[in-house]
């Protein structure tokens, strides 16, 4: 996408008070930065090559029909009591923490391994979007965390970064449920407490399973990372729905900038966009114009 058409597929309602908040993150520095992502069609593109692309959890093939066969019936049931505008929130979440249990179940039950794992993901239609791997490096050099908030599964995100991304990123912390494999590489249990759709938020940055080493040997430095994470007040948010925005839920943010991604159903949700998020990207945009905005707000000359 040039970018004139970036331009026309760019919605902004209040550009004095973005300039403001640029200002403000500007005068703040880098050290007190973070960028929040949400993953599937944020990250990544919404569609690939004129199809709907795939998701993290989507794309994941166990193996076994009869269990790829039960996950699907479990998505049937329970997808359409997730976007229904009519259940409390409190009930609606015991159902999400219901659905996510017995998945999980059923990943363990059926044997999933890693080996499936990396089979699913060179087999998918997942892609990100242009931009991403120069934002994230951006920022990388920049020394500014990234965390990524995901209801899905780390091992899946991290297996679609290596493949897609063909590198890693040490500023890039994945906040998801995350996979516990024995010596044959199958699963046998999830680490931390469970991260649904409904809590994926800063809030789970004390729910999620600790970092590891290659041995996989808890590191140590969890809490003090996650303090030096709440340190850093000023936010980039960027997700593709308007429930998003909670993910910086649990910081006490003093500037957020919030970047919107609006794939589909366009004149139906734009309104509803444009009020809640700074900036909004049409149709399937890609990553240009939140690179642009980070090099604004931190010059390439000087960390």
């Amino acid at each position: 996408m040039e970018q004139s058409n970036l331009s026309a597929n760019t919605v902004m309602d209040h550009p004095r008070a973005l300039t403001d908040k640029i200002t403000q993150i500007r005068i703040a520095g880098p050290s007190k930065f973070q960028v929040i992502a949400d993953f599937d069609a944020t990250l990544t593109r919404y569609r690939v090559n004129g199809l709907r692309g795939q998701t993290s959890h989507g794309l994941l093939q166990q193996g076994d029909a009869y269990y790829d066969a039960k996950r699907q019936a479990l998505y049937d049931h329970y997808h359409p009591l997730e976007i229904s505008p009519v259940i409390p929130i409190d009930e609606k979440t015991k159902l999400m923490e219901e659905w996510w249990s017995k998945t999980h179940e059923l990943l363990i039950e059926g044997g999933l391994t890693y080996a499936a794992i990396k089979k699913s993901v060179a087999n998918s239609s997942i892609a990100f979007r242009e931009g991403v791997t120069e934002l994230f490096e951006f920022l990388e050099k920049k020394e500014i965390p990234v965390l990524i908030f995901s209801a899905g599964l780390a091992d899946v995100i991290e297996e679609v970064l290596r493949q897609n991304l063909h590198r890693t990123f040490k500023n890039v912390k994945i906040v998801s449920n995350r996979m516990v494999f024995n010596d044959d590489g199958q699963l046998v249990s999830f680490k931390g407490k469970l991260i649904h759709v409904l809590n994926k938020n800063e809030h789970a940055l004390d729910m999620a399973a600790p970092l590891h080493d290659q041995l996989g040997v808890d590191t140590g430095e969890e809490d003090e990372e996650n303090a030096n994470m709440k340190q850093r007040t000023n936010v980039l948010l960027m997700g593709d729905h308007l429930g998003d925005l909670r993910m910086s839920d649990g910081l006490n943010y003093e500037t957020r900038i919030s970047i919107g991604f609006l794939n589909d159903n366009i004149e139906k949700s734009l309104e509803s966009y444009r009020e809640a998020f700074d900036v909004v990207y049409l149709n399937d945009a890609p990553m240009w114009g939140a690179l642009e905005l980070v090099s604004q707000l931190f010059s390439t000359e000087a960390s």
